[in-house]
């Protein structure tokens, strides 16, 4: 057994029941890549939010989907990308017969070659996933404005750690599945967003549903949104010195490395510069 399968078990997600139709597999103790995955069902057919970061990943979930939904006989109707990061698109390709939805960023970014070089820097605990020919899936269904997706689900693009994201709100059982407009527990990596209006996202989920189901991390309410939005806002604080970024609750959470990105690309943005910060490039030894 190789080291990443051995992670894969040791790893292996909680299924959770949020209401009637509704479920999340969900990393409890997770880390930087161990993304969640949300499920709606519908009289038509199935949603998945997000596909994990791996194609294996991707064709474990969809088991667990088929496994738990196998006397309904319903398609796979639809998969809703919060965002085109390969810790929540890397697994598409395990859900290829669905339509993807994203927003316009997402399916820009899909559109153009993937980096695998990049994954495996970025994730080297899935290095072996990203072999030169690794592929996503593209968005097939664009989604600009607020609309329903699903008798029970709406889409709801807001500004995050691109420059937007989609979440899903399930009004029937109270829950948002935020994708990676949220981390809890897992520092957010920001190198391609506006750390103050990703904050200004954070507190509008937070007035929408009791629920919140992160792209990382457990699930948690307002007060974890809450939370994320006060690190972002500190990162902009921070003036681009990592020695200045208060302390507050994200002293516990893991993956730090990314703080210097973060406070980096805040403080680029607050000079007018949108190019990717340098720590960004050193994170991924590139420079």
């Amino acid at each position: 057994m190789s080291a990443l399968d051995r992670h894969d078990q040791e790893l292996k997600p909680d299924q959770v029941e949020l209401g009637q139709g509704v479920f999340a597999w969900v990393h409890g103790d997770a880390r930087f890549g161990d993304s969640n995955v949300g499920l709606v069902i519908d009289e038509d057919g199935l949603t998945v939010i997000d596909t994990t970061a791996t194609p294996r990943r991707g064709h474990a979930i969809r088991s667990e989907i088929q496994a738990l939904t196998a006397e309904l006989q319903l398609p796979l109707k639809r998969v809703v990308l919060s965002t085109s990061r390969v810790a929540f698109a890397g697994g598409g390709r395990a859900f290829w017969q669905a339509a993807f939805y994203g927003t316009e960023t997402t399916s820009d970014q899909l559109d153009a070659p993937p980096n695998p070089d990049a994954f495996r820097r970025l994730l080297p605990r899935f290095a072996s996933c990203y072999d030169d020919d690794f592929t996503t899936r593209p968005v097939t269904h664009t989604v600009a404005e607020p609309a329903w997706l699903t008798g029970a689900a709406y889409g709801l693009p807001l500004p995050g750690e691109a420059d937007t994201n989609l979440a899903v709100v399930v009004e029937g059982a109270n829950v948002i599945f935020a994708g990676a407009l949220a981390s809890f527990g897992v520092t957010p990596l920001a190198f391609d967003a506006d750390p103050l209006a990703w904050a200004d996202s954070l507190d509008q989920l937070g007035a929408i549903a009791s629920t919140v189901i992160p792209g990382h991390g457990p699930p948690g309410g307002a007060g974890d949104l809450g939370d994320q939005a006060a690190y972002l806002r500190a990162c902009a604080a921070a003036d681009g010195d990592t020695s200045r970024l208060m302390n507050g609750p994200w002293d516990h959470w893991t993956d730090r490395r990314f703080d210097q990105v973060n406070v980096e690309r805040a403080a680029m943005l607050a000079r007018g510069d949108t190019s990717i910060p340098p720590a960004m490039f050193k994170l991924l030894g590139l420079t």
